[in-house]
This record gives structure tokens, sequence and C-alpha cells, in this order.
């Protein structure tokens, strides 16, 4: 697939995942919403089926949506090296354009909100309890959870002429079930980002181009954590792939 096709197909999904997940962050969150108050499972299932959603529009660039997992498909020699850069920058561009729209579907109610200071969280993660070390291993632990099964879940493979389908059967259901639990499980601490361009891009988009009134700063102290924590998380799945495999 050529560069350009990589860019826009991962632009394309990205920007949908974060319309959505954002979106259901929003919804949650403002006042005057339909939504408003629904609580963490409602958010839960919005961003696990975002993942369905944006991942399915891009399948032709192989849906990675998410640097951590770019990184992890290019050391686990899945992705040649050559298109990352692509990958990533449609990610972050997709995710900028995500956020936008989705400031654009709730203009009104952001107008309306009596705490514009506190809608950064719409956008972007943040701790329960600040402390960097804990915070980066949450996310760390967290990606790694999904690359990891992203490399090592079983597909489709035929034995004696029997086909076996494995996790190849759910498609892109499959990660959106996986994001889910994560949501679930390990999402309290630091909202589980997961994915560098789904945190980074939309907390650019709120800090310089996002016309809120009063809003507070991106809270760029915290910000390099869901950079760096699933960026790790991925390599380090990457690497149990690759051991795992040299064993057999």
């Amino acid at each position: 697939m050529s560069a350009g096709a990589i860019f826009i197909w991962e632009l394309l999904g990205t920007a949908v995942l974060i319309l959505l997940g954002n979106g259901v962050v929003a919804n949650h969150v403002l006042r005057k919403n339909n939504g408003h108050g629904a609580g963490t499972l409602f958010i839960t299932f919005g961003w696990a089926f975002g993942v369905f959603a944006g991942a399915s529009i891009a399948a032709p660039s192989g849906a990675h949506l998410n640097p951590a997992v770019t990184l992890g498909l290019a050391i686990s020699g899945k992705t040649p090296w050559a298109d990352v850069p692509y990958y990533i920058l449609g990610q972050m561009v997709g995710a900028i354009l995500g956020a936008v729209l989705c400031w654009a579907v709730y203009k009104l109610q952001f107008d309306d909100h009596p705490e514009p200071a506190e809608t950064l969280g719409i956008f972007s993660t943040a701790p329960q309890i600040p402390n960097k070390v804990w915070n980066l291993v949450t996310e760390i632990i967290g990606t790694f959870v999904l690359v990891a099964w992203i490399l090592l879940s079983p597909v489709y493979a035929t034995s004696g002429g029997t086909p076996n389908f494995g996790n190849s059967a759910l498609g892109y259901a499959g990660v959106s079930f996986v994001v889910l639990v994560i949501g679930i499980s390990l999402g309290g601490p630091t909202g589980y980002a997961i994915n560098p361009a789904r945190d980074l891009g939309p907390r650019i988009a709120y800090a310089f181009i996002l016309p809120i009134k009063n809003k507070r700063d991106g809270n760029w102290g915290y910000s390099w954590i869901p950079v760096l924590g699933p960026l790790v998380g991925g390599a380090l799945a990457a690497l149990l792939y690759l051991a795992v495999h040299n064993l057999t």
C-alpha cells in the first residue's frame, strides 16, 4: 500500500474513533445532553464501539489507529519500518480532526457548560492520584494487554483440512472487546489512554484550536505519560511475541 493510502485510511479511522470516543465523554460530562451523568460503563462501551467503527473504516491500512500498535507491529516484523511515519502522522492528524468534530457536535453544550475549565477531560486523560511513576506503569500494563492480544491471538489456520478461525472470526469486534475490558478493569487510575494519538491529538486540539471560553491549559506536565507509557507497553508486547515465536 502506498504511503498516501496509509495516511488517509489511518486518518479517517482515527478521526471516527476520536469523534465517537470523545463524543461519549462529552455526552456524559456536559449538561443538557440526553446522556448527561450516564457513568463509567456508558463511557467504556462508547469507546469500545468507537474502536470497532474506526477500525472497520481503516481496514485497508490494517486499522492500527494507535502508534503503540504500529510500533508493536513494526518490532514484531509485521509492519515495515518505512511505513511507520505515515501510520503515525495519519493517526495524529485524524485524532486532532476527530476532536474538532466532537467539539462541533457539542458546541452549544460547551458554551452552556458552567465549568469550562474542567472540559479538558473530555478530550484527554488524567490520573485520579497523580504519581508519574505509577501512572506510567498503569499505562504500560494496559497497552501491553492490548498489543499482546493483537499479536498473540490465534488467527485463521487449517489443520488436516479443518478450518480453525481463531479470533479472526470476530474481526475488529475482538479488539473492541479487549478495549472494553481494559477500560472496565484497568482504566480507573489514569483513564486508560493506551494510545498516544488518542490522548495527544485531542490535547493539542483542545489547547490550540478549540474556541472553548475559559478553558484550562493542556496539562502538559502529565501529557508525556499517556504517550510514553503506551509506546513502552506496545514495545514490550512485541518483544514477548518475538520471544515466544523464537521458542517454537
